[in-house]
């Protein structure tokens, strides 16, 4: 009888988690697309020449800039610490980690699919607003300190050129796009997303909605409970879209999840202690205070504008493509995410092997920003020139260096030159 009620349990989840995945798969393989077309379009350099003048401007144009990238909360950190490095002012940085995870286009894509039009532009207008806001006031503030821009720095794939200088061809961009999209994104959040799905899935299926209605119904106590939820903890802004969706169906207030995915994506741990060590303890107070503030506000407006029938009604009916597309699409996406897993098991153990080989004189660097043979071939010049370095081998598919040297050389001095070629490298202890 307990083997029976439990089979009926997983079965009825895994049944909710697929619904909302056939919901969401077509949206977010577009924008996954979409994401690799902005990769291959938007070379960082030219982004980040305009986000170190200007109080106002460049809080706005780094508010924008974020808009569409499809970063999550731990994705976009080090793009962000890389804007600052390379000149952008502590307002256009605050601005850009404010809207970039939280307005992804595969996040407003997926938003559209489970929460209908109204919440995805309001959604979108109020993250903006937070984040040139939040942007604003600490340039005006806060104490900055003047960066110089390093034109030369790059670790962007499409800005390589081929051995003879010539700059790569159509179909090279187009399949680095392809990379990007299907393999670089999904393994970034595949994990967040089907985690985001079951956990949708175990609401649907066992949370009453008495329950949800009781404790996040309307009242503001509800958005205060959801952003004391969001800010410690990391939230995949595309990956809590089916819990939102779930959640609103069982009785919580649109408001309370929009603060929810206001707040969650933009702050984490890891985030705010990265802005304490970039930008200052003054920096994180005014971030917090910000997205808390706007968040709730927000969050108030959209309850009063939030026709309860209407779009309440848009949110249960999800199927607006044909049956089989949503299938494909939902089958693709699962298929790309377990192919991820695997993929990163079998990495795992060739990592394993290759640190258990390593001898005396041998260190292993891991650089996960190498996604060309261009990118080999720089690593490769950069740490060939250095005197105490005998050979160097290097795996693209495992994004591992080897360095041989019979007088080892210091790790942190070769970890630098690879930061000075424009790759971002750590050595596994």
């Amino acid at each position: 009888m307990k083997k029976e009620w439990t089979m009926t349990l997983i079965i009825g989840i895994l049944l909710e988690s697929w619904d909302l995945l056939e919901a969401m798969a077509p949206y977010i393989l577009f924008g996954f697309l979409f994401a690799g077309i902005l990769k291959i379009l938007l070379p960082e350099e030219k982004i980040v020449s305009h986000l170190g003048r200007g109080k106002i401007s460049s809080s706005i144009k780094a508010s924008l800039v974020g808009m569409p990238l499809p970063l999550c909360s731990c994705g976009v950190i080090p793009a962000a610490v890389t804007l600052r490095k390379q000149g952008a002012n502590k307002g256009a940085t605050l601005s850009f980690l404010i809207s970039t995870p939280t307005t992804g286009i595969d996040s407003i894509l997926a938003t559209y699919a489970l929460l209908g039009p109204i919440f995805t532009i309001f959604r979108v207008i109020a993250s903006i607003i937070t984040a040139v806001i939040c942007g604003i006031i600490a340039n005006f503030i806060l104490k900055d300190e003047k960066f110089s821009f390093n034109e030369k720095t790059s670790y962007l794939c499409e800005e390589c050129t081929l051995e003879d200088g010539i700059p790569y061809r159509m179909v090279d961009k187009i399949r680095f796009m392809i990379y990007y999209s299907f393999v670089q994104l999904i393994d970034d959040i595949g994990k967040w997303i089907l985690i985001g799905l079951i956990v949708g899935g175990i609401i649907s299926y066992i949370v009453p909605r008495e329950l949800i209605s009781t404790y996040l119904g309307s009242d503001w106590k509800a958005m205060i409970l959801m952003l004391l939820i969001g800010i410690p903890i990391y939230v995949c802004a595309t990956g809590s879209i089916p819990i939102v969706a779930v959640l609103m169906l069982k009785g919580m207030s649109p408001g309370a999840g929009l603060v929810f995915l206001l707040a969650g994506p933009a702050t984490n741990t890891v985030t705010l202690t990265v802005i304490t060590k970039e930008l200052g303890k003054g920096a994180v107070v005014l971030y917090l205070i910000s997205i808390s503030v706007a968040s709730i506000i927000s969050g108030m407006i959209l309850n009063a504008i939030w026709f309860q029938k209407e779009n309440m009604q848009y949110i249960q009916n999800t199927n607006f493509m044909p049956n089989w597309i949503n299938i494909s699409c939902a089958i693709i996406l699962l298929s790309l995410i377990l192919f991820s897993f695997i993929k990163k098991l079998y990495l795992n153990k060739i990592i394993t092997r290759d640190m258990e080989m390593t001898k005396e004189g041998e260190i292993i660097i891991n650089v996960p920003d190498m996604n060309c043979h261009h990118c080999v071939k720089s690593i490769q010049e950069t740490l060939n020139k250095l005197e105490n370095v005998e050979d160097v081998k290097i795996d693209l598919n495992t994004k591992k260096v080897k360095i041989f040297s019979k007088t080892m050389p210091d790790k942190d001095s070769l970890i630098k030159r690879i930061n000075a070629s424009g790759f971002k490298a750590y050595i596994e202890e």
